[in-house]
């Protein structure tokens, strides 16, 4: 007596029945399209065993349901793209979606390679230098009245140069007597830190900070033997070869100020006049 020869899943006898293999194990046709078949995305209907499976990232169709949701057409064996799920022919995809080059003004087909920049798109092949005509890829560039230059071509033809090095500013430079500098070239002639964004003030046409400033040049207080200034507007007091800071110029003996009053001096002091009665 020979073996039975049954459905992996009904259990019903394959014999002089046709019957699918999967994974080794036999079933009837019935039972493998309610296990395994896919429905299509267009009419729902099961995708029969002995129908063509079209198939795109999960999704399935019959061949005759492949077709583009926008203009109907068959997708068998064309070219597709996708849109919210949706599949669409290339034509209807560019017509609808594709970004149009900025300088041949066609359209950037789905799949080649495009390069953006502030909401314009171009071909690979179109995106140039406008100076010396040669792709600029991925490479740094600079937009100058609407057109794309290379940094080389840029700072060959518009970039100002830096009045200490001598080298093109292509981004952040710095104008003082109406020359031009790189940031990190313009810095104090004392202590060399960079004056772009600080306070600073200059002698013989050379820059300094302040600090600088006052401890190589500004006058000592009589008084309290730090600078004075003079920048900003603060104010000081000059008698004779001697300044004081504003706050510094009071009576010597009882600390009253002095600043718009009479005063006498004895030896290296200053008095008010009830002070200076006693002398």
């Amino acid at each position: 007596m020979s073996e039975r020869y049954d459905c992996t899943e009904c259990k019903d006898s394959l014999y002089g029945l046709k019957y699918i293999l999967k994974e080794e194990h036999p079933y009837c046709i019935k039972c493998y399209e309610a296990l395994f078949s896919s429905s299509c995305e267009l009419c729902k209907k099961l995708i029969s065993c002995t129908s063509k499976d079209l198939s795109y990232k999960d999704h399935h169709w019959h061949s005759e349901c492949f077709l583009c949701s926008k203009c109907s057409r068959s997708l068998v064996d064309r070219p597709f793209a996708t849109k919210n799920d949706l599949v669409i022919c290339t034509d209807c995809y560019c017509n609808e979606y594709s970004a149009k080059c900025h300088a041949c003004l066609s359209t950037i087909m789905p799949g080649t390679k495009k390069m953006e920049h502030k909401g314009n798109s171009w071909h690979e092949k179109c995106f140039i230098c406008n100076f010396c005509q040669e792709p600029i890829g991925t490479n740094s560039f600079v937009k100058k009245d609407g057109k794309n230059y290379c940094m080389s071509c840029y700072e060959k033809q518009f970039a100002l140069q830096c009045v200490h090095c001598m080298k093109p500013i292509t981004a952040g430079g710095v104008s003082y007597r109406d020359q031009p500098w790189h940031k990190e070239c313009f810095v104090c002639n004392g202590c060399k830190m960079q004056l772009a964004g600080q306070r600073f003030t200059s002698r013989d046409d050379l820059a300094y900070c302040l600090e600088c400033f006052c401890n190589l040049f500004a006058k000592t207080c009589a008084y309290c033997t730090t600078p004075i200034s003079g920048l900003g507007g603060s104010k000081y007091i000059s008698f004779e070869d001697r300044q004081w800071h504003n706050d510094c110029f009071n009576c010597q003996k009882c600390d009253v100020s002095l600043v718009g009053r009479g005063f006498l001096t004895f030896k290296q002091d200053i008095l008010c006049p009830d002070c200076g009665k006693d002398i």
